[in-house]
């Protein structure tokens, strides 16, 4: 289990990797952002991007379930007031595989509740190049360890 005291400023943890396959890019889009260059091929082909890519959304929640599964589920988090940027820099193909990444910007205890920290990160998802195709600013409250509360 991971507690507050357990990350530092400029710490950076990689989350894993995935891989958006077209059927995959095409079922999100299906259910979450049916916009004819995340459904369709050979529409897309005329749109902006020139081939199908994958919703910005889907990267999104690609990036959150590899934080979940590589960070939160075995740590003290409590919740998320929000998020303060997201950003789309480059767009996702079938096939790319991202890697993610968790950074540290920076870090305090609550004056309000003194058993929940405060930890400001960034969030990074990389293609199988090492470019950066999405970034995220957020929050995060997590528990001290039980020690710290006590001690």
């Amino acid at each position: 289990m991971l507690y507050y005291e357990d990350f530092a400023v400029g710490q950076t943890i990689e989350l894993g990797s995935r891989t958006l396959t077209q059927e995959k890019i095409i079922a999100f889009a299906r259910q979450f952002d049916p916009q004819p260059f995340h459904l369709d091929p050979v529409k897309a082909r005329d749109s902006l991007f020139g081939t199908l890519v994958a919703s910005g959304w889907h990267t999104a929640s690609t990036y959150m379930r590899l934080l979940v599964d590589s960070l939160l589920l075995d740590s003290a988090a409590q919740a998320s007031p929000g998020l303060d940027s997201l950003r789309w820099l480059k767009p996702v193909q079938p096939g790319d595989t991202l890697t993610g990444y968790f950074t540290v910007l920076d870090m305090r205890v609550s004056a309000s509740r003194p058993s929940t920290g405060i930890i400001k990160h960034a969030g990074e998802m990389v293609n199988q190049r090492q470019e950066p195709v999405m970034r995220v600013e957020g929050i995060t409250f997590m528990g001290l360890s039980p020690q710290k509360e006590t001690g």
